[in-house]
């Protein structure tokens, strides 16, 4: 009997990948400001899957609403939607800031990657919304202009672009900052370099691109030009990621199974951790992405509470 349930607990751990990998990490001291996004009325907020900073403070929510983005003033006070009507909203997934604060978004439902300039004029789109609208239609093989459900997309400091192309394609495709195609590679399965959807993907100043290899529990690491240099593992399963700025750069990362928030550095040593599943400040459902903004501020979007939660280090108003 005692051999089959060590059998039985074995069987577990190793079906269950979360289960084998459950970590004990020093708490981070975090805490969320109530109320912090303010809407008008009759302005509504969805599931917030996207949440960006820009080079002033204000704040970028991309959400399942009827207004996919907003923008908020750095105190949280509702500034304007921005594109209502765009084509590309579909399913939203991902917003991101480059450093020039231009504004990218990551549509999954149509597969599209559109940048926005300052003054929100649209200035470049990747991908391409389907014509096709059975969903038993056999998705289009990937080629340099058709994505399949993409999650995410990052920069390096030459502005090359760097699109995760999730759901379908399993795989990160890589333009120059021209938008002008330069190589793609990746593919579905569980070895170096291949994903179980990469759900999101960033970049630092040191040559790095730093994958969410999300359903393989691990961050995937690489050079610019997509040559596999290592993994991080023992980190939980990574939804979103940002990295600081400044002179010794940390990564944050939200786990959307455990509901953590977790510090890293960038050689994948697991610095702390905060957050438990729940509605109440400082707890999460389905915590999908993270924004690291001036002076250790946090942002992070949920799914399923519809929010977006800012959070302060404790000490710090």
């Amino acid at each position: 009997m005692k051999l089959k349930y060590c059998m039985l607990i074995l069987a577990l751990s190793l079906a269950c990948p979360l289960l084998a990998q459950k970590q004990s990490w020093p708490v981070l001291h975090y805490r969320s400001i109530p109320n912090f996004l303010k809407f008008p009325p009759h302005i509504y907020m969805g599931e917030a899957d996207g949440v960006a900073v820009d080079s002033k403070g204000n704040i970028y929510v991309y959400n399942r609403g009827s207004h996919p983005l907003m923008e908020f003033d750095s105190d949280g006070n509702f500034i304007q939607t921005i594109g209502d009507g765009l084509y590309a909203f579909v399913f939203p997934h991902a917003v991101r800031v480059d450093s020039e604060d231009n504004l990218w978004i990551v549509d999954e439902g149509s597969n599209m990657v559109v940048k926005f300039d300052p003054q929100w004029r649209v200035q470049m789109t990747l991908g391409r919304r389907s014509e096709i609208f059975d969903v038993n239609a056999p998705p289009p093989p990937p080629s340099p202009e058709l994505f399949n459900r993409p999650t995410d997309v990052a920069f390096d400091p030459a502005g090359d672009i760097f699109v995760s192309d999730g759901y379908g394609n399993s795989r990160v495709v890589k333009y120059d900052k021209n938008g002008k195609y330069v190589k793609a590679w990746g593919k579905r399965g569980s070895g170096p370099g291949e994903f179980n959807l990469p759900h999101s993907i960033v970049a630092d100043n040191n040559g790095h691109v730093y994958v969410a290899d999300r359903e393989n529990h691990r961050i995937q690491v690489f050079d610019y030009n997509g040559n596999y240099l290592t993994q991080w593992t023992n980190i939980g399963s990574p939804w979103g990621m940002c990295i600081t700025k400044g002179a010794n750069p940390h990564m944050f990362m939200v786990d959307g199974y455990t509901n953590k928030v977790e510090e890293l550095d960038l050689h994948g040593h697991v610095l702390g951790a905060f957050g438990r599943t729940g509605r109440q400040l400082g707890e999460f459902i389905n915590a999908h992405a993270i924004a690291c903004g001036a002076h250790g501020v946090l942002y992070v979007g949920e799914t399923r509470n519809w929010r977006v939660q800012k959070f302060v280090p404790e000490g710090n108003q």
